[in-house]
């Protein structure tokens, strides 16, 4: 059994969208970022970054104590590992889906997070800073659009990388992109989205958060607990 310590961001997402392709059994812990559960000691006993997500596994491979993991991508490459599925072993597809899951990890994921930030979220619109992160995920939209171009997902068959990226491109209209312009990024999206494990993942956020979909920031205090953090909150 699996212990996922979770909401219903895009980084909550995709792991929620593996175990439901697997089958793994699994207990969602909610850590409602908006009221601070990520400040609770037993939180960052196992995510250090007050972050989510984060699993307890306690059934790892091979027996052995329970292993804790937090950082989406670890989580990915770990579950991956565990059951065999969605990353390739054949060495050149193996680190061709490892780059685009770092691709993810340090681009798409980070730059998209601060475009959500500065067009939504910030008391003070920052035109430069806004310009900065929507035409930075513009440019990453065409990187994506291009790989696709020629292959059905990232890295040829449906992997950790097609679920690392999927929930950072589906709130496009957010991030001030027209997906009209990445045809082959929209072809993905709908095929990603008509996936039934993927379905049940999103359905799992409903339940979870019945807040999922509107606004994430509703009162001052939301605000401060997400975007007024300094190391006070770790010690």
């Amino acid at each position: 059994m699996i212990d996922l310590h979770y909401w219903t961001t895009p980084n909550g997402h995709k792991v929620t969208m593996f175990l439901e392709e697997t089958g793994l059994p699994y207990t969602i812990f909610p850590v409602n970022i908006g009221k601070g559960d990520q400040f609770k000691p037993d939180f960052l006993a196992i995510a250090p970054n007050n972050r989510i997500p984060a699993i307890v596994d306690h059934e790892p491979k091979g027996g052995g104590r329970p292993i804790s993991l937090f950082e989406s991508g670890a989580i990915l490459l770990y579950l991956a590992d565990k059951t065999g599925k969605f990353l390739p072993t054949d060495v050149h597809a193996h680190y061709d889906t490892i780059q685009w899951l770092f691709w993810q990890m340090g681009g798409l994921g980070p730059m998209a997070g601060q475009n959500h930030h500065f067009r939504n979220y910030a008391p003070e619109k920052v035109p430069y800073a806004i310009d900065r992160y929507v035409n930075e995920t513009n440019r990453l939209y065409g990187v994506l659009n291009k790989r696709l171009a020629d292959r059905d997902f990232i890295a040829g068959d449906y992997s950790i990388a097609d679920m690392a990226s999927y929930p950072w491109v589906v709130p496009y209209a957010n991030q001030g992109q027209n997906i009209d312009d990445f045809p082959h990024v929209k072809r993905w999206l709908e095929t990603i989205a008509a996936r039934p494990a993927t379905q049940r993942a999103y359905a799992r956020a409903r339940e979870v958060n019945p807040n999922f979909g509107q606004p994430a920031i509703r009162t001052e205090e939301e605000r401060r607990l997400l975007f007024g953090q300094t190391a006070a909150v770790v010690k």
